[in-house]
């Protein structure tokens, strides 16, 4: 690949994925898509990652993800193949994004998900950091929603998941999502500029629990003493 063609791949890829996700509704949509692009983008700069692996891994981490492809792990690698072999990428370019969009999904609480490069260091931590604080509490209940899941259930408690196809098969409420995935989130971080905006991002996600819990119980209006 000549060095010109690396700026139209990356801006034929944000083409293709924003005709494809716009007006998506479960909360992977583009604007998701975007803030991951740009956020991957922007770690790539700090750590000095390859931009245009980071680039295209994060415009196509979503591009057939599991949870809408019946569980298929490899749906979203050979969409991504399908995608790039069509714009006449090469295959080492090709290889590094498949394998970046198989290792960038959370797998449960009790399952490592180490990555391989540091470009997949840069595209999962974005991911994830669109997965908490205020976007990530958004993206939760339109994704809850979208699944038909109640919002809280006191009777089931969240499951730490201790396999893939453990945490694959949860249908559980989507306040259960915060303590099985969204709170673990922080400390699986790999690089230093994601883990200070984690922190502030956190914060926010247990105060928004904690006010959750108090008005589900009402305790807000019980009489103080």
């Amino acid at each position: 690949m000549t060095p010109a063609a690396a700026p139209d791949l990356i801006a034929r890829t944000a083409a293709f994925v924003e005709e494809k996700f716009t007006g998506e509704g479960a909360g992977h949509d583009w604007a998701h898509i975007r803030r991951v692009w740009l956020g991957a983008r922007a770690l790539a700069r700090a750590e000095g990652a390859d931009a245009t692996v980071t680039e295209l891994a994060a415009l196509l981490h979503d591009i057939a993800d599991w949870k809408f492809h019946h569980g298929d792990e490899e749906a979203g690698p050979r969409a991504a193949r399908a995608w790039l072999l069509s714009l006449g990428a090469d295959e080492a370019l090709i290889a590094r994004v498949e394998d970046i969009i198989r290792e960038v999904s959370f797998k449960g609480a009790g399952v490592a998900t180490p990555v391989s490069s540091l470009e997949g260091a840069c595209v999962q931590d974005a991911d994830r950091l669109d997965a908490i604080g205020a976007i990530g509490v958004a993206r939760a209940f339109a994704y809850g929603g979208h699944k038909g899941r109640a919002l809280h259930d006191p009777q089931q408690p969240p499951v730490q998941h201790g396999t893939f196809a453990e945490y694959k098969s949860n249908g559980g409420p989507t306040i259960n999502h915060f303590y099985e995935k969204l709170l673990h989130l922080r400390e699986r971080l790999h690089t230093a500029a994601a883990r200070r905006v984690a922190d502030e991002r956190h914060q926010f996600m247990e105060a928004f629990l904690a006010q959750f819990l108090k008005e589900w119980e009402g305790s807000d209006l019980q009489p103080a003493g």
